[in-house]
């Protein structure tokens, strides 16, 4: 049985209707390898003439909850594509200069320049989720954001951009597990923290949270998708086809050569 990942548009998102663990298709850890080794190989081809045409980009959007593997999908997407070609922008807390500032402000100064793959773990959508989720500014204010963002991705899928988003999609046992092992291996304590039992304890508040956003952030020029998450290979495989897929579907052309070098000779 299928399941869309890209959720009906205009209909309420009800995230318990879509099972983290679905896989479409007989995929399986080394089928899923070779694939996504593909797709890179396909992907860096065309994000090489992306970046040689200079006139549109790409912004990848990587949202979900604690665990669910946003640098992970960051680094299968990517590994082997020329750096050159993308930039991965980490939103973490605002800055005090970024506070003094609509909360666009610095989420527009990393969009994708033209010729370029962006890549954002966590983005604007943090301010009509954990801002939400801790009451960090009023009902009255993150309810306008969802417009706001809305008016943003038009803005830039009007000038060349396109938005891939992505809700990489977890069990609350599978964030569970994943926590736990993180505080059984020395090298991964690093990653966890006490606040994160914290965050986990709003897990349905947070769920309430991003359906909204799927809901009414799904449009026409950029609409979301539903990332089966709780296997991880699976979530790369996804992730990957859907950046080769954009870019095949872009078809970047090299631009057209200067006229008289066929009669240049280099002594």
């Amino acid at each position: 049985m299928t399941q869309p990942l890209i959720p009906q548009r205009h209909a309420p998102v009800k995230l318990a209707d879509f099972d983290p663990r679905h896989i479409d298709g007989q995929w399986n850890k080394q089928t899923a390898a070779e694939r996504i080794a593909e797709n890179t190989a396909i992907s860096g081809e065309l994000a090489y003439r992306l970046y040689a045409e200079n006139k549109r980009s790409v912004l990848l959007v990587l949202q979900g909850m604690d665990t669910s593997g946003k640098d992970g999908t960051i680094r299968a997407a990517t590994t082997g594509i020329n750096p050159l070609s993308f930039a991965i922008t980490a939103f973490k807390q605002p800055s005090v200069e970024e506070l003094e500032h609509d909360f666009l402000w610095r989420i527009h100064k990393a969009t994708p320049a033209r010729g370029h793959i962006g890549i954002f773990n966590r983005s604007h959508y943090e301010d009509v989720l954990i801002v939400r989720v801790h009451k960090l500014v009023p009902k009255s204010v993150w309810r306008g954001r969802y417009e706001a963002i809305n008016g943003f991705e038009r803005h830039l899928a009007a000038n060349g951009t396109t938005v891939v988003k992505c809700f990489l999609h977890i069990s609350k046992d599978e964030q569970r597990e994943r926590l736990e092992a993180r505080l059984a291996d020395p090298t991964k304590r690093w990653k966890f923290a006490k606040a994160d039992l914290d965050e986990r304890k709003l897990w349905d508040d947070y769920q309430e949270a991003y359906a909204d956003a799927l809901t009414r952030c799904n449009t026409e020029h950029a609409p979301w998708h539903i990332i089966p998450g709780d296997r991880k290979w699976y979530r790369n495989l996804v992730v990957s086809n859907l950046l080769r897929e954009t870019l095949e579907k872009m078809n970047p052309q090299f631009p057209a050569e200067e006229a008289g070098l066929e009669q240049i000779k280099v002594v």
